[in-house]
């Protein structure tokens, strides 16, 4: 058996101490909390307790209820197409139920008043400044509480607008063509072409 020398003991003593204020002051993963709130169809976002955003939101429309309860954030994507609404386009995705619920940006008329079909959505710069955050601090730590009753009155899920694109010319110049949507959606699922 062999003795320690004091010098050993101060290093070893040293390198522990280290080891501690290291892992005290390494940036940990913060806490993202993203509550929704059905009545007054808003989200509040706080990180480690600090409130950063409140958005208005649309979730689901009457039939299509958001449901409520804690959720943990487990997928993002940032172009999702849905497989059940006709390859609709879902960017910034963050989704929070098994059934396919995620928050999403989107353009949709109607935004601060029930009119999704059960996700939870955000303008698209929202969408993006969400989908960053969640991003940089990771999805470990990111927990989605859906909160109250849906809002009173029938509300109906609301159309797309209508599909604009922009489309080039062999010369380089493009211009912007606007399409009325056809069929029972009116083409409201569709990728766009």
């Amino acid at each position: 058996m062999t003795r320690v020398g004091q010098g050993q003991r101060h290093w070893v003593v040293g390198a522990l101490l280290a080891a501690v204020l290291s892992m005290l002051t390494s940036p940990a993963l913060a806490a993202i909390l993203i509550n929704i709130d059905k009545p007054s169809q808003s989200m509040t976002v706080s990180v480690n307790g600090e409130t950063r955003y409140r958005w208005p939101v649309s979730t689901g429309a009457t039939g299509y209820s958001t449901p409520t309860g804690n959720y943990s954030a487990f997928r993002m994507e940032r172009m999702h197409y849905s497989d059940e609404w006709d390859g609709a386009g879902m960017p910034h995705s963050i989704f929070f139920t098994t059934r396919g619920h995620a928050i999403h940006g989107s353009n949709h008329p109607g935004m601060g008043t029930p009119r999704s079909h059960g996700c939870v959505r955000l303008s698209l710069n929202n969408a993006q400044t969400l989908y960053n955050l969640v991003e940089q601090h990771g999805m470990a730590g990111t927990k989605v509480v859906v909160s109250g009753s849906d809002p009173a009155g029938r509300w109906a899920a609301s159309s797309a607008p209508p599909a604009v694109r922009t489309l080039g010319s062999s010369e380089g110049t493009g211009y912007t063509e606007t399409r009325q949507r056809r069929g029972p959606f009116r083409g409201l699922f569709r990728r766009g072409r």
